[in-house]
């Protein structure tokens, strides 16, 4: 379980824990998520485009590109 996930509501602060500390399975999951729910791949988008200037997050800037193609493409 990731921190400030409960009831499967899907908070900024819990898809930021997602994207920061989650594994494999736990992206996997979140993937689905996001592709059946435009509001949580906006909201993906949101919190990598706080890291866009980290050259070091490489896995917000995973996300990001991820969010904006389906996001675009939708």
């Amino acid at each position: 379980m990731h921190r400030h996930l409960n009831h499967e509501r899907y908070t900024l602060a819990a898809l930021d824990d997602l994207i920061e500390r989650g594994k494999r399975e736990d992206w996997a999951q979140l993937r689905s998520i996001a592709l059946e729910n435009r509001a949580i791949m906006e909201k993906i988008l949101r919190i990598a485009l706080r890291h866009a200037q980290d050259p070091y997050a490489q896995r917000y800037h995973f996300w990001r590109q991820y969010a904006e193609k389906h996001l675009n493409a939708a």
